[in-house]
């Protein structure tokens, strides 16, 4: 059936292939979090795990809420770590890093998230698409928030 909600089929393709790159990004973001939850040590465990845990689990809506929005523009969301690591800009853990390398690699990756979106914005707002641009907003808002409070324990 056709999809008429105001907005071209090529803008709402090329928005959507801008939000698969987010929901790649988001995804592997919740899975290195993950990671580093259930294997985080130190001094530091009982904050980072708990922390983690927030983290993965906001990471679990989001990866949500951004497939819902791709498919309400008609398009497939990518959902295999093959077409994931194509698309993801946040690179992937293979290691167990120190609790303080976790925090550091976090805040990478948090920044790499907000650059996505922030690329992937100015293709929502020329659509018109002010349904991509608000998700857009809500995400680098966290984001930029969390990568904030992660930064924060590296100072001192």
């Amino acid at each position: 059936m056709k999809i008429d909600i105001g907005i071209n089929e090529a803008h709402r393709e090329k928005t959507a292939h801008g939000l698969s790159r987010l929901l790649a990004d988001s995804y592997t973001l919740y899975l290195k979090t993950h990671n580093y939850h259930w294997n985080v040590t130190g001094p530091m465990f009982q904050t980072l795990h708990t922390m983690f845990e927030e983290h993965y689990t906001e990471l679990a809506t989001a990866v949500d809420d951004i497939a819902e929005r791709i498919r309400a523009l008609g398009e497939k969301a990518p959902g295999s770590y093959t077409e994931f690591s194509k698309l993801s800009s946040v690179k992937e853990e293979t290691g167990t890093p120190s609790a303080q390398d976790m925090i550091k690699n976090l805040v990478t990756a948090h920044e790499n998230v907000i650059k996505t979106a922030r690329d992937v914005f100015p293709t929502a707002e020329e659509a018109g698409d002010e349904v991509s641009c608000d998700l857009l907003t809500q995400r680098m808002q966290i984001h930029e928030k969390t990568a904030w409070m992660l930064r924060s324990l590296l100072e001192g």
